[in-house]
């Protein structure tokens, strides 16, 4: 297959062929490394021609590409003519109606990993990468698992962390329990999560009991405080743009004392697994009794006499002596729920996920006034949220793409992602046994979805890059805290290991994973370049592709020729045989992938 550019307009057409200058003064080399610059300076961006033959206010392709790639992991020139038809809210109303595909829970189960053998699944964890990879690498619904994902780095459970069995169908619950609840309303995600296996196990409310004054013992306050200052209502006290408010001692106010914490924690006692069914026996030494699977599916279960019956006073609320434990937990949540806190704490947190490291307090009050009251008189309506950022002028305008202090460092998960999404990545024998992430210097990605080290996530949301010009002015870059000599090599190691051939596995054909090498390990997830391959011979259209699909046409003029030039030296041939056209565009691909211009997403 032979394509010009012209045929490539005709069948994918992408607005101004020859590639709009864009402001060099504030871009970088295509080097990684060139990155850091951009905590000293980073604007510029692509200009969106006009399309006289379009109705006014229709989007340019760059202008859908760009909300596309907020919204979700990637985009095709079939989903930007779609933005271009409905327009952006139009698209994204769609969408969001759209049911939740094939879920977690029962991927797992469709491939084996609900097996009483020798593999042992009842204690192994890695069906968890499976699982989790598969849903954001291959589900159709990819808007919903992308705000399923932001919202796995604000209510954090890490599989790293849960001591259960079948904990690989416990972390598939949790993640079902983001993607069920992710167009629905703020108090109800706060519930299931709390009552959650996963979320018991990881933060102790599982198995938490009463206080004992003949022991000494006092419930566990581990969960209490990090409902408070992680998932609801934060360190102190905000405006609803966000901002601390301050006291007349010129400090922030705290939002909460240690004594809200220990009155609280007695609301999240006696609560058990819910082991309904039989137990049996695991077939290897030494014979652990197993729960039966189904409970992994169930919230936890209250036993109400290992629930704390005092007074719990706490955040200005009193929950009398002796009220249930359901009770006490419903007027808990919602105490947190309404607290004026919530909306400016998770929206700016929201915001970053998707949209901007270091929004404006403008734009962090205009998404909190609409957790508040989605205009219909409902408080924490999350469609309506997420709608807010994705629709806000800052998200959207065109002079955004010149600012200095606009932007974020794409997540690696997140590029892994939409890697997978552009080119229709495929498990070549359908288990889709993405690995375990590795944590080396040599060759990682330096993060995983549902793999945060801790509770606190993979980075925190105030993190200011130390000793940049950031850091004079307190701007917000949480992402950079993955970002250093080791993580920037490593993430060229991972996409050399990658981009050509696909993602290796063990024992591809087989739920378990052998220890030992075995005759069908190699490439088994892999992406489809086949239309890539049609402009192998033509290096400006192929960089000009690339620039639509990855960065929605923001990259610089300087990093195109940089790329272009590259790709010169190496010319082939659309003739050429499969392995030097793989080869060829997984080289682009490198290129595009390892610049700034990629990696600074606006």
């Amino acid at each position: 297959m032979n394509t010009t550019p012209e045929q490539l307009a005709t069948s994918h057409p992408i607005n101004n062929p020859s590639l709009s200058t864009l402001a060099d003064e504030h871009r970088h080399t295509i080097l990684p490394l060139g990155l850091l610059a951009f905590l000293a300076s980073c604007g510029g961006g692509g200009q969106s021609p006009n399309v006289a033959s379009e109705p006014a206010g229709t989007p340019t392709q760059r202008e859908a590409a760009r909300f596309l790639l907020h919204a979700q992991f990637g985009t095709s020139y079939a989903e930007i003519t779609e933005v271009k038809r409905l327009g952006f809210e139009g698209w994204l109303n769609k969408q969001m109606a759209l049911p939740s595909s094939l879920s977690g829970w029962d991927w797992l189960k469709s491939k084996g990993y609900d097996a009483v053998d020798q593999n042992e699944f009842f204690f192994n964890d890695q069906p968890t990468n499976y699982m989790v990879w598969y849903q954001i690498m291959a589900s159709p619904d990819q808007v919903r698992r992308r705000m399923a994902l932001a919202l796995s780095e604000f209510f954090v459970v890490s599989n790293q962390g849960i001591q259960l069995n079948w904990p690989g169908f416990a972390m598939a619950n949790y993640w079902d329990i983001l993607c069920q609840h992710a167009f629905g309303n703020f108090r109800q995600l706060l519930e299931a999560v709390t009552l959650s296996n996963a979320m018991g196990s990881f933060l102790n409310t599982l198995g938490n009991q009463k206080e004992d004054a003949r022991s000494g013992r006092q419930p566990d306050e581990n969960y209490a405080r990090e409902v408070m200052q992680l998932f609801t209502v934060g360190l102190t006290q905000l405006n609803i743009d966000g901002s601390p408010k301050m006291g007349s001692n010129g400090q922030a106010l705290e939002t909460y004392t240690q004594q809200d914490v220990s009155q609280l924690a007695r609301v999240f006692t006696g609560y058990v697994l819910d082991e309904d069914g039989p137990k049996f026996k695991s077939p290897v030494p030494p014979f652990f009794d197993i729960l039966p699977i189904g409970y992994t599916r169930r919230p936890m279960r209250l036993v109400e006499g290992l629930h704390s019956p005092g007074v719990k006073s706490f955040l200005g609320k009193e929950i009398p002596a002796n009220t249930s434990g359901t009770a006490s937990l419903q007027m808990a949540l919602d105490t947190l729920f309404n607290h004026p806190n919530v909306g400016p704490f998770f929206g700016r947190q929201m915001i970053q996920r998707l949209v901007t490291s270091d929004p404006s307090p403008a734009y962090v009050a205009r998404v909190a006034k609409i957790f508040n009251n989605n205009g219909q008189g409902v408080r924490g309506d999350l469609a309506a949220v997420f709608k807010a950022i994705l629709l806000d002028p800052e998200a959207l305008d065109a002079a955004s793409l010149k600012s200095n202090t606009f932007g974020k460092l794409r997540e690696p998960m997140v590029r892994i992602a939409q890697w997978a999404h552009t080119f229709k990545v495929k498990s070549t024998r359908n288990t889709w046994k993405m690995g375990a992430p590795t944590w080396s210097a040599v060759e990682s990605l330096a993060q995983s979805p549902l793999q945060a080290p801790s509770v606190f996530n993979f980075f925190r949301p105030g993190y200011v890059p130390p000793s940049t010009p950031m850091a004079a002015t307190g701007s917000t870059a949480p992402e950079f805290q993955l970002v250093n000599e080791s993580t920037v090599s490593s993430y060229i190691n991972y996409l050399q290991s990658i981009l050509q051939r696909g993602i290796w596995v063990r024992a591809p054909e087989l739920a378990g994973n052998p220890k030992d090498p075995t005759s069908t390990d190699g490439p088994d997830i892999v992406p489809d370049y086949g239309f890539e391959y049609g402009l192998t011979d033509n290096a400006d259209t192929l960089v000009q592709h690339l620039n639509l699909l990855l960065c929605a046409g923001q990259v610089s003029t300087q990093t195109v020729g940089h790329i272009t030039d590259a790709l010169r030296n190496e010319s082939v041939s659309v003739s050429a045989p499969e392995n030097a056209l793989r080869n060829h565009v997984s080289r682009a691909l490198l290129f595009v992938m390892c610049s700034s211009d990629y990696l600074i997403q606006r």
